[in-house]
């Protein structure tokens, strides 16, 4: 059997035990990530188990894919559940011993967090491109502009016209060095902002469905204006990458001091080289000479490139460290499934099939050799060796080494 084959039969399997049923306040049907994590509805998490399962729906039985879009429709509903009236949504909802998301009474007592990460419209979308049907979704209009508006009011530095995490709790990649133990507000990370370009994409798509081009054409003009201060601000010309960003920069005068020149530019760049900075290649809006020497970071054995992917850190950054270690979980280096995938999409959207060949090659040889050895998939893996490092059971995005297979094929047809 061939390593994809290995994989698509073993993860086929397990569709199954990552649909979910209602509990206490998740009133809806939901996909949850498996091993630690069973029975957490989060925010990008849900949206890449359905991008990767929308991805192999010709390989699942028609009885389980009506059960998955019931459940991809069900994320959507439980987090809509939970938004708040300050259009507030909590990134994670679990059932404990609190009565309603845990995130949400935080919230309610005055404590600021970060909000749902930036894929709710673009799950939305994937949803309704699948089934051809978006009137499911269009009572949650006014929930997404809502969600909107509180990003703009409490996550946009408008000096930058970048989008801030509020502190480094639950940002996706948890432990980014670029985010993670720094002041509160600071960093517009490349993660947030590259990935809010797509939202904003999704959300003009939805509101031309809808028959409110207008509406439409205003979140066009943000994601172009977004688009033109990433450009600014992220790309750096002498390195040739997409970096996040400082923006506590401003004069700080001082009696009779600092009455000249002052500070004059809008952010500073934090020069972390991480599996982030290939975003702007996935939603397609980095230039081709970006793309190109994006390509040549994936191919460099001294940073980021591994025989399993990619890896999440570059090898040479001084933080670079293979931990075991959950809440946070590392991603200073070892392979993760959804970065490897995030760096072989955007490579071949920009045409740089060998760079995105290598990549899906190493991605199902990794998850197939697990399978073979331990019966499972985990979390993360070792980069040098390919042994799993933490949470076996993870199923999640591991999808999407399936998916890799599944677009390299519609690429070189």
């Amino acid at each position: 059997m061939t390593d994809y084959q290995i994989v698509n039969d073993f993860i086929c399997g397990q569709v199954p035990t990552m649909l979910k049923e209602p509990r206490a306040f998740i009133r809806h049907p939901f996909i949850d990530p498996g091993s630690v994590y069973d029975g957490n509805v989060w925010d990008w998490d849900t949206y890449w188990s359905v991008y990767g399962l929308l991805s192999i729906a010709g390989d699942l039985p028609a009885p389980l894919l009506a059960r998955v879009l019931a459940h991809a429709k069900g994320n959507i509903a439980n987090f809509m559940d939970h938004q708040l009236p300050d259009g507030y949504i909590p990134m994670m909802i679990e059932v404990a011993k609190w009565p309603e998301p845990y995130l949400n009474l935080r919230r309610k007592e005055g404590v600021k967090l970060n909000m749902m990460k930036p894929f709710l419209c673009g799950q939305i979308d994937m949803i309704s491109r699948h089934t051809g049907d978006w009137a499911w979704a269009q009572g949650y209009l006014g929930g997404l502009e809502a969600y909107f508006s509180c990003y703009e009011r409490e996550y946009f530095h408008a000096d930058c016209g970048l989008y801030v995490w509020h502190d480094d709790i639950m940002i996706g990649m948890d432990n980014d060095p670029a985010s993670f133990g720094r002041p509160n507000d600071s960093t517009a990370n490349i993660f947030l902002n590259a990935f809010m370009v797509e939202e904003m994409r999704c959300m003009a798509a939805l509101l031309l469905r809808y028959g409110q081009p207008e509406r439409a054409a205003q979140y066009q003009r943000m994601r172009d204006a977004l688009i033109a201060a990433v450009q600014a601000e992220c790309w750096d010309k002498r390195d040739g990458f997409f970096y996040s960003v400082d923006v506590d920069v401003r004069t700080r005068k001082y009696d009779w001091f600092h009455q000249g020149l002052g500070v004059f530019w809008k952010s500073l760049p934090i020069k972390i080289r991480a599996w982030s900075g290939f975003i702007p290649l996935w939603a397609g809006f980095a230039t081709p000479a970006q793309a190109e020497q994006m390509a040549a970071h994936s191919l460099d054995e001294l940073t980021f490139a591994s025989p399993y992917g990619i890896t999440t850190l570059a090898k040479d950054e001084k933080m670079f460290d293979l931990s075991v270690t959950n809440n946070p979980s590392n991603w200073l280096g070892p392979v993760w499934i959804v970065a490897s995938y995030v760096a072989f999409k955007g490579l071949l959207n920009y045409g740089h099939r060998d760079a995105a060949r290598r990549i899906m090659a190493g991605t199902l040889r990794l998850l197939a050799a697990d399978i073979q050895a331990s019966g499972q998939l985990h979390e993360y893996y070792d980069p040098f060796d390919g042994h799993p490092i933490m949470n076996g059971g993870f199923i999640n995005w591991n999808i999407l080494a399936l998916t890799m297979q599944k677009e390299w094929e519609a690429a070189v047809c």
